[in-house]
């Protein structure tokens, strides 16, 4: 799809471009430019969300940006105009109405593009980010309306006003959206925080470790056989209790992630006939190989945890029974077998549940899988996961065990055939060797579709996934 059109007056406007998988919207989260900016190609002017992910756009060429067409907030179809762009060279003054049009839904102005690290990836395909996009641009000299003028200096006064000086702030904190959001959400001012990452940006773990000691400042030791699985994206702080002052009810709109969800979960529940199964077992054993691993020269440097042993068990459980790796083809009438796994992991983030899948897991060894893992846990605490990402799983992992709760019954992400829900490990009474001993155990729940995998197939894997953690060492004579 052509993203940019120009016309006889040098104005260059840039679509909203099909950020991936055949998407027909995207709502704009925040504009990184304001008119009367000067923009250069590559450089990220807006950060979008998908059904599927938030996703940074660059501009693909240079000039100074003449009108924004769309105010934050605002779902665009896929084709329509968003920004214009004068490239003829000249000084052109911006376009009023539409800086006020941007300006309204929030009396702070936006913020310039932040630093990206170098050796970035693209953020979408066909479009490279410019060196020069990784600088932060000047703002110095540029013409802005009077309108917009007042509203920043309304912004840089209250702003000063709450940091306790009389002259305008410091330079902004560099953070992502979604750390921004989560700072905003427990009340951390970035401006407080000494950040860690690259080039200078603030990170999640710089937010909670700021906010941690107000919150819980003597916390408690946690005995290490009662901790819990970890899971792929830590669930961030409890947000504020809410205040009854006046309003009774507080209308959210759904859309994004949480409408894809909505949609994906429905139609599943209401296509698929769900059969679920549970299992309780000891995985004593499986927590020590984890506190083994984590010693294991091979493993250093890497995400170790019984998350890690549990994919693997499922993954070993799969190739036994390689018949609950499929799909169901209502068009066609016809049931796909898969001869991969794209192993996916459902993840909790400041905008929904996500479920990014590791391709071609089966082929991964334990050292290459924890990798993977890793590597999927810090797009998604970033907020950054693509949407190809989210493509083609066949099989799902979800661990509710991180809240505290025994098991669930989990609902097949669609085009799938079984997801996993792994509980709490908690230290409970057992009969082991005849005798009631401590150990530690949990609960494994399978959902399956039941037009492709009857009783027997579902029973076989979820007993194998649990014969495994009990005996960890039919890891290397299952595998």
């Amino acid at each position: 799809m052509t993203t940019m059109t120009e016309n006889a007056s040098g104005l260059r406007e840039f679509k909203m471009p099909d950020v991936g998988e055949g998407l027909t919207e995207a709502e704009i989260l925040k504009w990184y430019v304001q008119p009367g900016d000067t923009v250069t190609d590559g450089q990220v002017v807006c950060e979008v969300e998908t059904a599927k992910a938030a996703v940074e756009l660059p501009i693909p060429f240079d000039g100074v940006v003449h009108a924004l067409h769309f105010p934050e907030g605002t779902t665009v179809d896929v084709g329509q105009v968003i920004i214009a762009v004068d490239v003829s060279g000249g000084a052109a003054a911006p376009a009023a109405p539409a800086a006020e049009a941007v300006a309204a839904p929030s009396a702070q102005p936006a913020p310039a593009a932040e630093a990206k690290p170098e050796g970035r990836k693209p953020v979408l395909v066909g479009y490279g980010v410019a060196e020069s996009s990784t600088k932060r641009r000047a703002r110095k000299g540029v013409e802005v309306p009077a309108q917009q003028g007042e509203t920043l200096y309304a912004a840089t006064a209250l702003q000063a006003e709450l940091n306790g000086h009389g002259a305008a702030p410091a330079q902004r904190p560099l953070a992502k959206p979604p750390v921004r959001k989560l700072a905003k959400d427990l009340g951390v001012d970035l401006a407080t925080i000494t950040p860690s990452g690259p080039d200078g940006i603030i990170t999640r773990e710089d937010v909670h470790a700021a906010v941690t000691p107000a919150q819980a400042p003597a916390p408690a030791a946690v005995p290490a056989p009662q901790a819990a699985v970890e899971a792929p994206a830590r669930v961030q702080a409890p947000a504020p209790a809410a205040s009854y002052d006046g309003a009774r009810e507080t209308r959210v709109p759904v859309k994004g992630v949480r409408k894809a969800t909505a949609a994906a979960m429905v139609g599943s529940a209401f296509t698929a006939p769900h059969v679920t199964e549970f299992v309780t077992l000891d995985v004593t054993r499986t927590m020590r190989l984890v506190e083994e691993l984590k010693q294991d020269k091979d493993m250093q440097g890497l995400r170790v945890n019984p998350l890690l042993l549990i994919a693997k068990a499922l993954l070993v459980a799969i190739k036994r029974n390689p018949g609950i790796n499929a799909s169901w083809d209502e068009a066609h009438q016809e049931i796909v077998q898969k001869h991969y796994v794209n192993l996916g992991i459902a993840a909790a983030t400041p905008r929904g549940l996500i479920v990014p899948n590791i391709k071609d897991a089966h082929d991964k060894t334990l050292p290459q899988l924890a990798e993977e893992l890793g590597a999927l846990v810090a797009t998604a605490r970033e907020g950054k996961t693509s949407p190809a990402a989210m493509q083609g799983g066949t099989v799902t992992i979800t661990n509710v065990g991180v809240f505290g709760v025994d098991t669930g019954t989990p609902i097949l992400n669609p085009g799938e055939s079984a997801i996993l829900a792994v509980g709490a490990i908690k230290l409970q009474p057992w009969v082991h060797k005849g005798k009631v001993k401590p150990r530690q155990v949990t609960t494994l729940a399978l959902s399956f579709d039941h037009r492709l995998v009857d009783g027997e197939l579902g029973s076989r894997v979820l007993a194998d996934t649990a014969a495994i953690l009990e005996q960890p060492k039919r890891l290397i004579t299952w595998a």
